[in-house]
């Protein structure tokens, strides 16, 4: 991949908002959010339950209505998209979501090989036997044997379901993964080979990816950049091991010195307590 692509935005979000609710009861999730992703570039949208990860990956998808900005993927407007428009980029599959839970994302009476073939079988073009070639591709992309082909969800291990999951969306030959906490459900193990595998995946297929996360440390060492989201606000942004090294926003401090995962470990208790009621002080009225 030449440097003037991975320079390029593939996936551009700008100035993003997103409310529920009306009059008094509305409430604003989203406010102002910026953040882009060239083509092989890994980026890390990271902020704890409630900060507005989803939603954000939900408007991407045309899934959650937005009240103002943009979302714009390969320079084009999607975030109007509506009806046939919106089902048309659906099944192009160039956008693909990876579920947090793999168990629940993959239907348990449907064997592996027909769950990872729907993608392509819904966008049509395929002969069965083009078909199968891809859903083999795809296997062995992700370090599954074949043999796994006609088994069920319930006969996998918890790291061959995720894979499993993975395989299905690179059938399509995405330009873009969404990855909301994809290797959350996983033991130690399972997470750094399902990590490794989607860095590997990622910057030999020049494929886009916004990893979702509530834990700095599990995403840290595959991207390129990450982005904080706190109280639905991008409140830092950089490369990666320039904001790990040398965070400036307190609640950016707070989710580095909770990541136990990270080189020389989480900071103590009483550290995490204090940079709460710093980002306490910060949001009060008046402040």
């Amino acid at each position: 991949m030449s440097e003037r692509d991975r320079g390029r935005a593939l996936l551009s979000v700008d100035g993003v908002d997103v409310s529920y609710g009306r009059g008094k009861a509305e409430r604003r999730v989203l406010k102002g959010v910026s953040l882009e992703v060239a083509p092989g570039e890994a980026v890390g949208l990271i902020g704890e339950t409630g900060s507005g990860k989803t939603t954000l990956a939900r408007t991407v998808l045309g899934l959650t209505r937005l009240s103002s900005g943009s979302v714009r993927f390969d320079g084009a407007a999607i975030s109007g998209l509506r009806g046939r428009a919106l089902r048309e980029l659906r099944r192009s599959g160039a956008l693909q979501y990876v579920f947090q839970d793999p168990l629940l994302s993959l239907d348990p009476d449907v064997t592996v090989g027909d769950s990872i073939a729907e993608g392509l079988r819904l966008r049509g073009g395929l002969d069965r036997d083009a078909v199968d070639a891809a859903v083999g591709r795809a296997l062995v992309a992700v370090g599954l044997d074949e043999a796994l082909l006609h088994r069920l969800p319930a006969q996998l291990s918890g790291g061959q379901r995720q894979r499993v999951v993975i395989a299905r969306a690179l059938a399509v030959e995405p330009r873009l993964l969404l990855l909301d906490e994809p290797v959350s459900a996983l033991d130690a193990a399972n997470r750094i080979q399902v990590l490794d595998l989607l860095r590997r995946l990622g910057r030999e297929n020049g494929i886009a990816q916004l990893f979702i996360s509530h834990d700095l440390g599990s995403v840290a060492g595959i991207t390129d950049r990450i982005a904080v989201l706190y109280r639905g606000e991008i409140v830092e942004t950089g490369p990666t091991g320039e904001v790990i090294a040398r965070p400036r926003h307190p609640y950016t401090r707070l989710l580095i010195g909770s990541a136990t995962t990270l080189a020389g470990g989480g900071v103590d208790r009483e550290t995490r307590g204090r940079l709460r009621r710093e980002l306490a002080a910060d949001s009060s009225p008046g402040s």
